[in-house]
């Protein structure tokens, strides 16, 4: 669902072959399967045990000697089966699957690279430009009222384009995205060399204008799938574990270099300046020092920036590697986790069927999601570790379902509502 609502508007109706889009949808679905098992073995757990506490089936057998944890001890191997099973997929299988979209989706935005391009919302993925268009044929790959806004140069928003029409295709080579423009006019504002207040500007008109743009700034490469296999979503855990060693490596290289060269630049030895034009030899005035040392801070400061945003995305990079490590691990774990809790709340509503199980489980494992979507969130900006972050919403449910584990196994109506029904009929009935 989460594909279909991305990407039906673009793809269904807009030229695309049947198979092309079935097969999108098959990778897309291969894609959720170790997202989909824990909440499987959660309804599963809850509307069998939930029946056969309703059908008094676990009353049978508890009154015959058997408790509760031996009830559930051959399920539990089988869901140990399928939590091995799921990490068996998303390390071998999933990347394939991922590899396999990745690939798929790019040749189609080859084939159709206006497909990203929304019709009245201002598309920013283009470095040095920002376009709007209010209508576009995706079949043909023509935009109508286009909007360009240029801030490429030094002057950042400089130019804008206006033009009726335009249409997008790929260079024959294959290394440039080019957009032809048709019937429309620029607007370039004109700087002096003096500071103004108000800048003269220049109209061009054109009937036909050719803008291109370079493939890797727009975020494309060549369909070869063996570009995408260094990407981390289609890696093993042997891949990753070589990729994390890897990017370490190179962090603890780039820290080492910054710190041996940003050093060396505050040894500053006034003999040693031969500039003329900042200390005379001859004369070294107190405000020509002062200048040089404010711009020796300023240029200081503006390295120490630069290394620590390098330093911050090498940190990311590693720690989305790290996410997609952790996941193949707490996804299978997750399994566990929610058939316990899935089999005591079934043991402890004896309510089977589709109807309280299903309500029950959607609830929770929505609650799980939020979780571990709020843990990676943090994991991604750095302010948590990729264990705390992947992990969290298990450590989170795992205290939960000892719990419920132990008030199924001791008969507690904690979550009979059956109990809280007639109790709050009794109260009424008293009064």
């Amino acid at each position: 669902m989460q594909f279909l609502w991305k990407w039906v508007d673009e793809l269904v109706g807009k030229g695309l072959e049947i198979d092309i889009i079935l097969k999108l949808i098959f990778y897309a679905s291969a894609r959720f399967i170790p997202l989909a098992l824990p909440i499987a073995m959660l309804i599963a757990s809850l509307m069998t045990l939930g029946s056969l506490g309703e059908k008094h089936e676990l009353a049978a057998l508890k009154s015959s000697g058997i408790p509760f944890k031996r009830t559930l001890f051959p399920l539990l191997l089988f869901t140990i089966v399928i939590s091995y099973s799921s990490f068996l997929y998303s390390n071998y299988v999933l990347p394939v699957a991922n590899l396999k979209n990745g690939t798929l989706l790019y040749d189609i935005q080859k084939k159709k690279p206006a497909i990203n391009i929304r019709e009245g919302e201002f598309y920013n993925e283009i470095d040095g430009y920002t376009i709007k268009v209010e209508r576009k044929e995706s079949q043909s790959n023509k935009l109508f009222g286009i909007l360009i806004y240029d801030h490429t140069t030094d002057q950042s928003n400089d130019k804008v384009i206006i033009a009726e029409s335009g249409e997008m295709h790929i260079s024959q080579d294959e290394k440039f995205l080019e957009l032809t423009l048709y019937n429309g006019y620029s607007y370039v504002e004109v700087y002096g060399k003096e500071r103004q207040k108000n800048f003269p500007h220049q109209r061009i008109n054109f009937e036909k204008n050719i803008i291109r743009f370079d493939l890797k700034k727009f975020g494309l490469k060549r369909s070869d799938e063996s570009i995408y296999k260094n990407h981390y979503s289609m890696m093993s855990v042997n891949q990753l574990n070589n990729s994390i060693d890897s990017l370490n490596t190179k962090l603890k290289e780039r820290k080492q270099h910054f710190s041996e060269g940003f050093t060396d630049k505050f040894n500053y030895n006034l003999e040693n300046i031969k500039d003329s034009t900042i200390v005379e030899k001859s004369k070294r005035s107190e405000t020509e020092i002062l200048d040089f040392a404010i711009n020796k801070v300023r240029s200081n400061k503006a390295i120490q920036k630069s290394n620590a945003d390098d330093l911050r995305y090498r940190k990311s990079i590693i720690n989305r590697h790290k996410i997609e490590w952790h996941r193949k691990f707490s996804l299978a774990f997750a399994c566990i986790v929610l058939f316990i809790i899935g089999a005591s709340l079934g043991s402890i509503i004896r309510k089977g069927g589709f109807g309280i199980p299903i309500l029950v489980s959607i609830i929770l494992f929505i609650i799980y999601h939020v979780i571990s979507m709020m843990g990676e969130k943090a994991v991604k900006e750095l302010s948590m570790l990729p264990y705390e972050g992947m992990w969290l919403a298990n450590l989170v449910f795992l205290p939960f379902s000892i719990f419920l584990l132990y008030k199924a196994s001791t008969d507690s109506s904690l979550l009979d509502f059956s109990y809280y029904k007639q109790t709050i009929l009794s109260v009424f009935r008293k009064s």
